[in-house]
């Protein structure tokens, strides 16, 4: 039987250890055909730590359990306090003898520190994604994405990703067919691609007007379905084409045409969210003429076509 540890420590965060008890500690045996016996899990920890701010758990095992485990799940940690000592020891340990290790969220922190990412392609809450490349720069961070899996090392964004990826561990292990089942009955999306862009909303920055942009940003917010150009926003700015892309880059970190590609791209995601507008409705709504662009466009920023995007995230009507 496949054994999972989820290694526990002082201040991990109590969401993601309840993804990983979810998926790998209840008996799911049924959901194959025929049956078949599910993960041997076990919560590993230092005894009576804390999760998250509301809760103590006495832990069946010790860190020295995690050595033994086919598989090591490292719950979010705090990155101001850093990991403790002994979890990046014990995570070092378990991936030298071969257990494969999934961190979710700032577990990556963990991994990071025990030196399973050096020379990799990791990920992390975009919160925090910035701090593991400064802290680590050995990790090659990839903001943009829900999960990476690295073969022996996997690792997640913040909060939803990481039940992402536990399920993405299921599918590896035992297939599509009991991982969608599962999903079904955790009543979430059945798959999200790991490539998939985390989801971060794009609203006007409050210290846009230090640079005699708000009123330009929201000028184009209410014309994005109308064929925009640089030359159009720095008339309406008064500048010259040159000196509104410096504000930009100082006031946004990028040029006036990205800018406005990323909000048409953010405003397609709410429309295919909220409404029954079919792609070239879409496309015209957010000036990007036709669905064949609207899908290039969407793809390339996002990670999965504008279709499947709507699966995922339509709210109820």
């Amino acid at each position: 039987m496949h054994t999972v540890a989820l290694a526990l420590y002082e201040g991990a965060m109590l969401f993601e250890a309840a993804a990983a008890c979810e998926v790998f500690g209840v008996d799911r045996s049924e959901l194959a055909d025929p049956p078949d016996p599910w993960y041997e899990f076990r919560v590993c920890g230092p005894g009576q730590g804390r999760v998250g701010d509301w809760l103590r758990v006495d832990t069946p095992y010790g860190l020295d359990a995690v050595a033994d485990a086919d598989t090591v799940v490292v719950a979010a940690c705090d990155v101001e306090t850093g990991p403790p000592g002994d979890v990046v020891e014990a995570v070092r340990a378990a991936h030298g003898r071969g257990a494969r290790i999934v961190a979710l969220c700032t577990g990556a922190f963990v991994l990071a520190a025990a030196g399973l990412l050096d020379g990799r392609r990791a990920t992390t809450h975009w919160m925090h994604a910035e701090l593991l490349a400064t802290r680590y720069p050995r990790v090659r961070v990839d903001p943009d994405v829900l999960y990476i899996d690295e073969g022996s090392v996997l690792t997640s964004a913040g909060k939803g990703a990481g039940l992402d990826l536990c399920l993405h561990v299921v599918r590896k292990d035992r297939g599509a067919a009991v991982a969608n089942a599962l999903a079904r009955r955790l009543v979430v999306p059945p798959h999200r691609a790991g490539g998939q862009a985390q989801y971060v909303t794009a609203p006007v920055p409050d210290d846009a007007g230090r640079y005699g942009l708000a009123d330009v940003l929201q000028w184009a917010l209410a014309r994005l379905h109308e064929p925009l150009t640089v030359a159009d926003l720095a008339s309406h700015a008064g500048m010259s084409p040159r000196n509104l892309t410096r504000h930009f880059n100082r006031a946004l970190g990028m040029t006036p045409l990205h800018w406005l590609h990323a909000q048409r791209v953010h405003r397609a995601q709410e429309l295919l969210e909220t409404t029954d507008a079919g792609m070239e409705q879409i496309a015209a709504r957010t000036g990007m003429g036709t669905a064949a662009t609207l899908r290039r466009h969407f793809t390339r920023a996002v990670g999965v076509a504008p279709d499947t995007y709507r699966r995922t995230f339509r709210g109820p009507r």
